[in-house]
């Protein structure tokens, strides 16, 4: 019988744990957070802009595991230069159960949202050094919200989040709307939204106690309701809203990329302009194509103007189709991408939305391009045309000429 040891020396241990480390900043890092001892820093804050406020800056974070692993602190503060304004957010967690994943939280905040937007509540954290569209984005509403949420893993394979929230909105911009025989400025809103988030075909193990994602698969989806209530805390409307999003991804052999993502929602007949959908444009309101030129989002109308739209039910489709990279290098790699976009909506009752106006997607929107990617620093070219029902007059105004941007760490 033979018996087998083997030692290891500081000198062996210390660079697999320097590697280690290294490797879990870099993770944080790409996830937007800056992590210090017992506190990360959210990078989202550092700086941003947009029409409104012009530069937006401040700091914000949440505690880490090493503060606390069954509570956590969170929140932010950031001021806009054009509107001289302070915005800020303080939230807390505490861990109801570890295997489940289960937390409540209660948060409050006072910031700005654009109109037209939807949250999912189980999204997971996307970071981006810049958000391509908050630079032209002018339509916004201010609201104070208070909040408590119940997140839970129900399944392996299925996340929960469930939020009351009470919250005053006041539009930035000279809005109306008739409600009944009243005629609102301001909404008080009380609120209840469930979401739910599916991954039917992603792998889950528990690690250390704490449930992951193994392997990521296609597709998933996302469900949520939300229900407006009349008379409860001093709110002022009652209407509801469904949102759906389903997402899917084909890995061909070839190393190319399908990507195909299908987003809907339906409002009652109650919703204010704040709660209706935009369809996500990405397109400014000048005369020439060089003026309009600015940088691509991710899944954005770029041939849509800002405010060109809004529909109280709305369908988006696209698919992005990317091609296997050009190994010019071992570092110089650019990447073509095609890309097909579609909206369809409708709007019950435009003109109880007062001193706004915008158009209806009942006619079905089309736009088509590519894009070039990781041209030079991560940036590449894209073009896009829109064509069909809503096709304009002059030719130049159909075309979208932008900036790509994408960094990998």
């Amino acid at each position: 019988m033979f018996a087998y040891s083997q030692s290891f020396s500081n000198n062996d241990i210390e660079p697999k744990q320097d590697s280690i480390k290294k490797s879990a900043f870099v993770k944080q890092l790409g996830n937007g957070f800056l992590p210090t001892k017992y506190f990360n820093f959210d990078l989202r804050y550092l700086i941003k802009y947009n029409q409104y406020e012009a530069i937006r800056t401040g700091v914000g974070g949440i505690t880490n595991d090493a503060f606390s692993e069954k509570f956590r602190i969170n929140g932010y503060t950031v001021y806009g230069f054009k509107d001289h304004r302070f915005k800020y957010s303080i939230g807390a967690g505490f861990r109801l159960a570890e295997k489940t994943n289960t937390w409540i939280n209660a948060s409050y905040t006072n910031d700005l949202q654009e109109t037209g937007s939807t949250k999912f509540l189980t999204d997971k954290r996307f970071f981006q050094f810049f958000e391509p569209r908050l630079l032209n984005i002018d339509l916004f509403h201010k609201h104070v919200t208070k909040s408590i949420s119940l997140q839970h893993q129900l399944a392996p394979k299925l996340l929960t989040e469930t939020q009351f929230a009470v919250s005053n909105i006041n539009p930035t911009y000279n809005y109306q709307y008739v409600f009944n025989t009243n005629t609102l400025s301001e909404f008080h809103l009380s609120t209840i939204t469930l979401a739910l988030q599916w991954s039917p075909f992603s792998h889950f193990e528990y690690v250390e106690n704490k449930l992951v994602e193994t392997k990521e698969s296609y597709p998933k989806f996302t469900l949520q309701f939300t229900n407006s209530f009349k008379n409860l805390f001093n709110s002022n409307i009652n209407f509801s809203k469904l949102d759906f999003r389903t997402i899917h991804k084909i890995q061909h052999k070839n190393e190319a990329l399908s990507e195909i993502t299908l987003v809907s929602g339906i409002t009652s007949e109650n919703a204010p302009l704040t709660h209706l959908y935009h369809a996500y444009p990405n397109n400014i309101s000048k005369e020439t194509i060089m003026q309009r030129f600015s940088v691509a989002g991710l899944n954005s109308f770029e041939t849509m103007f800002f405010n060109e739209f809004f529909s109280d039910k709305f369908t988006t489709f696209q698919l992005k189709h990317y091609i296997a990279p050009f190994k010019i290098s071992k570092r110089y790699q650019p990447q073509l991408v095609l890309i097909t976009r579609y909206a369809i909506g409708n709007i019950k009752n435009p003109e109880r939305h007062q001193n706004v106006s915008f158009n209806s997607l009942k006619e079905g929107y089309t736009e088509s391009g590519f894009e070039l990617n990781k041209l030079l620093f991560g940036f590449g070219l894209s073009f896009t045309y829109r064509y069909g029902a809503y096709h304009l007059p002059e030719i130049a105004d159909n075309v979208a000429l932008k900036f790509t941007f994408n960094v990998t760490l």
